[in-house]
């Protein structure tokens, strides 16, 4: 029955279906305006974004696009003028591009471990790793809510270091730990620099690749546009060693066709986490993703953990060559860590104290999570599920 009826991991063709009309009119407008590299669809798109992530004409917040979320990282960590050698403290729970920018601009990662409930780069953690050469904290709000921010931002202040925030899997998120909606704020607007990518599976993606940074900043947003334009903010003079990394028209068009929708994505990923939470909720051998009261969740991903702390990875591999027989897509993000991945091995670094992001390496599965999933869909993704699980 499930081979039938293909599923999807991301259904980007039946999202493009709703928004068929505006995307092709505004796709065809840059092309026939022939301003295909920093035209006004770009212009367009990064103020609407700065507006959308809660910019006021006193607390402004600005937008600084890139070719990709890695760029955008990248950029940020150039833009904060670390040295060769400084360290920054940020999880090995995660994909590689956040810790591989670190390692190529010649600054030393100190990967540690993350809470087990949130995924989420674990303040304890943080604090015990800082050392004189700690520069920077680069927090990844995964799977779509945010990191503890109140936390991490406090060993901040306390120790004078940079927050770059990685906000590729959470835009739209808001940390809000008072309850009080009037002071929440976006994932990517609270450190110094936040970073995000609009590749097409993100829950604001275009139909390529881009990214974008954010600050308060105003200095360092000048920064950072120098920065993503050769080091130059006027032709042909070059005051940085910057890099070419630009957002085109075509995808800012789409992108700004998208951003007005982009609420009512995240809800309808909320509505659909809330169906598979009951679908889940009395199974023995699974455990639902964990919510943090003080952050909304985007669910850019659905992941469960499966089994018991300490369990190796075969349950979850027996559950994923089920769901392959029957056709049913599903991600392990991620089965190796980064410290453990060989680029790093090489590099003889230090690393100790990552048991949680080791044991979740072995028992996490995220299964179908976009926007357009309805009740029957999810059912039938259940029912694999179940399937292929022990009784």
């Amino acid at each position: 029955m499930v081979k039938d009826a293909p599923l999807h991991m991301v259904d980007l063709k039946g999202q493009y279906a709703h928004i068929q009309e505006e995307v092709d009119h505004a796709v065809l407008e840059v092309i026939r305006s022939g301003a295909f590299i920093n035209g006004p669809a770009v212009k367009r798109f990064t103020e609407d974004l700065s507006d959308w992530l809660g910019s006021t004409d006193e607390d402004s917040i600005h937008v600084i696009p890139c070719a990709n979320g890695t760029d955008a990282l990248q950029a940020a960590f150039m833009a904060l003028g670390l040295e060769p050698g400084d360290e920054v403290i940020t999880p090995s729970f995660t994909y590689i591009a956040t810790v591989e920018v670190i390692q190529l601009l010649r600054l030393t990662p100190v990967m540690v471990d993350v809470d087990p409930g949130t995924f989420n780069i674990d303040p304890a953690a943080v604090e015990a790793a800082i050392s004189p050469r700690t520069k920077a904290i680069l927090p990844v709000h995964l799977y779509g809510q945010c990191a503890d921010m109140t936390a991490i931002m406090d060993i901040a202040n306390r120790h004078g270091l940079h927050v770059v925030e990685d906000t590729a899997q959470a835009i739209g998120s808001v940390w809000n730990p008072s309850g009080d909606s009037a002071r929440g704020r976006m994932a990517g607007t609270m450190g110094s620099i936040g970073t995000t990518s609009f590749f097409p599976s993100k829950n604001l993606g275009g139909y390529g690749d881009g990214g974008a940074c954010f600050t308060r900043d105003a200095a360092l947003a000048e920064r950072l546009r120098m920065i993503c334009n050769h080091g130059s903010r006027q032709r042909y003079e070059h005051e940085l060693i910057g890099m070419n990394s630009r957002l085109d028209s075509i995808q800012a068009a789409i992108l700004g066709v998208k951003l007005p929708h982009l609420k009512g994505y995240n809800a309808a990923r909320v509505t659909a986490a809330d169906r598979y939470d009951a679908l889940f909720a009395d199974h023995p051998l699974i455990a639902t993703p964990f919510r943090d009261p003080r952050s909304s969740h985007v669910f850019h991903q659905y992941t469960l953990q499966l089994g018991a702390v300490g369990d190796g990875p075969e349950l979850r591999d027996a559950l994923a060559a089920h769901l392959t027989s029957v056709g049913v897509p599903f991600g392990i993000y991620y089965p190796k860590p980064i410290h453990l991945q060989k680029a790093f091995m090489d590099l003889d670094m230090s690393v100790e104290g990552l048991d949680v992001t080791e044991d979740l390496t072995h028992r996490v599965i995220s299964l179908p999570m976009h926007t357009e999933l309805s009740g029957d869909l999810q059912a039938r993704i259940a029912d694999a599920v179940r399937a292929g699980l022990p009784s």
